[in-house]
């Protein structure tokens, strides 16, 4: 199981005594648990820590879901949704047939119309609630568990307390204290693992489950990670390598990053990377912007400014080599659409001559580009995957010389809320 970065450039000339002295800084800062923010480095060998009974539990949980309920409904923001929303999307069939159960998001957002028709569209259908945060009160989630909270006492009685889980901090906050109270079943979100690096933790794994995917592959996938990036190689160690191309294109004044797939079904994946590199690179006025396209279709929209507009951005292909199910073009006796010279063709291969097409076009045009490619997309090769991006994300971030996982700037429009509002404590 491997990841191929490629770039456009030399990166053998990017090495340099200096760039290489300070990555190795960097490397055992983060082997050794030191360094700017080390007390969230949590996730860095969490996969190989993670023991059988915690395996067990999140699987005998979701499997009882399973079989009582059609719906679970996720309650969360930014880490506590968008991870296990990535990997179920990435791993769902496209159109397949309805699923032994829904898994659906609540607290994401503050839409009174959405979370009034989920209320109505879970009537006849039976549920389950995962509330997940640390304190218990952020905003948009804390709204979300108030109005579900009630629907699912109203609607269930003395039964809801079976049907609410609560994941949040094992020691703190409000909603801890509401799960005691209650007598809810309650998973931790680990102390020293924040919520962008969080869904290798029961707040990933548990909705993972619920949706029929297999954890125990997931966290392989990390775990073969977390040892193949323990060694310091410029040369091999692939996060090393992303890292580093980022910061030079970042250095010669690239203020954006550009992730492009050819696969829909990455359209989550993609929305989890731009908060992971936004939240832990977006600092003291630095940091690259963390923007996404979809191709081919954005190839007809944003295509032309990429290919023509200012020279701020550098585009970051994600490629997967294989597919589960494709298709290949026909031969039409009526040739009206001038297709027959693809005859024999899969859409696949179509993709990857459109990214070849596309890389090409847009070197043309003076765009940097940094290639991924994995081979197919499984629960292994995702799990190895998002253990990429943390760990090159954590390495990016401290070339930066900023901590990586704290968001001090998240703060400011929750204070700006708190007194328009006028929240006590914040008049």
């Amino acid at each position: 199981m491997t990841i191929k970065v490629t770039y456009s450039g030399d990166y053998q000339q990017l090495i340099s005594p200096e760039i290489e002295a300070k990555l190795n800084v960097i490397h055992n800062n983060m082997q050794n648990k030191t360094g700017l923010g080390s007390d969230y480095l949590g996730w860095y060998d969490w996969a190989s820590r993670m023991n059988e009974t915690f395996l067990q539990e999140i699987q005998q949980t979701a499997d009882r879901i399973r079989q009582n309920s059609d719906v679970l409904v996720v309650i969360g923001i930014g880490g506590s949704y968008l991870g296990s929303k990535a990997v179920i999307e990435a791993l769902t069939p496209h159109f397949h047939t309805k699923p032994e159960i829904e898994v659906i998001y609540a607290g994401h957002h503050v839409s009174g119309e959405y979370l009034a028709k989920l209320m109505k569209y879970l009537n006849d259908k039976e549920v389950t609630v995962n509330v997940i945060s640390k304190s218990g009160t952020t905003t948009e989630p804390a709204l979300a568990f108030r109005f579900l909270q009630k629907y699912m006492e109203d609607r269930y009685g003395e039964e809801a307390v079976s049907r609410i889980i609560v994941t949040t901090d094992a020691e703190k906050g409000s909603l801890l204290s509401l799960s005691k109270e209650k007598g809810y079943q309650r998973f931790e979100v680990p102390a020293d693992i924040g919520g962008r690096y969080s869904v290798l933790t029961a707040v990933g794994l548990l909705p993972i489950a619920v949706a029929g995917h297999s954890i125990r592959d997931l966290v392989k996938g990390a775990s073969t990670a977390e040892k193949t990036f323990k060694k310091f190689d410029m040369n091999s160690n692939v996060a090393i390598q992303y890292a580093v191309i980022r910061n030079h294109l970042y250095n010669q004044n690239y203020s954006i990053e550009i992730l492009a797939t050819f696969e829909p079904k990455l359209a989550y994946l993609q929305e989890w990377w731009k908060q992971l590199f936004g939240e832990s690179e977006g600092k003291e006025q630095k940091g690259l912007f963390p923007a996404s396209v979809s191709f081919s279709t954005d190839l007809h929209s944003l295509g032309q400014y990429i290919q023509d507009g200012q020279r701020i951005l550098f585009e970051s292909f994600l490629i997967i080599e294989e597919t589960a199910t494709d298709l290949s073009v026909f031969t039409a006796e009526n040739n009206g659409d001038e297709l027959n010279y693809l005859s024999g063709l899969t859409l696949n291969e179509f993709n990857l001559a459109c990214y070849e097409a596309t890389s090409s076009a847009h070197l043309s045009g003076e765009v940097p580009q940094i290639g991924l490619t994995i081979k197919e997309l499984n629960e292994e090769n995702i799990g190895f995957l998002l253990y990429f991006y943390m760990v090159s994300c954590a390495y990016s971030a401290y070339l930066l010389e900023i901590n990586p996982f704290d968001q001090p700037g998240v703060e400011d429009y929750k204070t700006n809320i708190f007194k328009i509002l006028q929240k006590p404590g914040f008049i």
